[in-house]
């Protein structure tokens, strides 16, 4: 029996999902504001039109701003394993974390345990994959970055959250491949995972955007959005955990 307790605080940015739709999908933010007062204002406030299902404060509190059958405003224009329109079949869960811009800072202990047991409540009541429980940043990596390189997503998957590939050594930063044809594979493999790629071109800076996205979820050591040998080699790894 989960001991997770939380708390309702409606938030007006909310409506109905399309009739027919499922949820398949949750989606991690950070709140990127100075203060959790601050992002909770924020995400409650009609003229905003943000919101989330839920936030989680460094303390572990969590707060319901959405029921989860019920359509939060979180992840904006957004794409992930062929679709676009994030937010009509995902679950949405923000951090509280000032983000890259107000003095990105670890997670805490507390806050990490407090959303894995949130999502495996959530797995429990809707069929979700390991592989569409992404961070904004995957489904918006032009624009976003959240929840970022110092997120743990390895504790998670651990702990039955998400996806991890285990046992892939560490070959570095170097040997970064450019050219179109070496990149055919990156681009491919970034495909299977989820990401909106184009199929051909050398590093341009929408495959680069990608990468540093893959980056911060799958290999936050070297996040350089450059197709070097150690992002090869984690890169694939996910790549046939999800199929390939």
């Amino acid at each position: 029996m989960s001991l997770l307790r939380v708390r309702d605080l409606p938030s007006p940015n909310q409506r109905d999902r399309a009739a027919g739709s499922s949820i398949d999908m949750i989606v991690l933010h950070y709140t990127g504001m100075r203060s959790a007062e601050e992002a909770i204002a924020r995400l409650r406030d009609p003229e905003a039109a943000v919101s989330a299902h839920y936030v989680v404060d460094e303390d572990g509190a969590v707060l319901r701003l959405v029921r989860e059958e019920r359509r939060a405003a979180h992840a904006g224009v957004s794409f992930w394993r062929g679709r676009g329109d994030v937010n009509e079949r995902s679950i949405g869960i923000e951090l509280v974390n000032p983000g890259h811009e107000f003095g990105y800072r670890d997670f805490p202990v507390l806050q990490l345990a407090a959303v894995c047991d949130l999502c495996l409540e959530i797995l429990s009541r809707h069929a979700i994959p390991a592989r569409n429980i992404v961070g904004h940043g995957d489904v918006a990596p032009e624009r976003r970055q959240d929840p970022g390189e110092r997120f743990d997503w390895h504790a998670l998957a651990c702990n039955g959250v998400g996806l991890w590939p285990e046992r892939v050594p560490d070959l570095g930063s170097g040997n970064a491949v450019r050219d179109a044809a070496s990149l055919r594979d990156v681009r491919a493999a970034l495909a299977i995972i989820g990401y909106r790629v184009a199929p051909e071109g050398p590093l341009d800076p929408a495959l680069s955007a990608v990468l540093r996205a893959f980056q911060r979820h799958w290999r936050p050591q070297a996040v350089n959005g450059q197709a070097d040998s150690g992002t090869l080699a984690r890169l694939l790894a996910v790549a046939r955990m999800c199929g390939a």
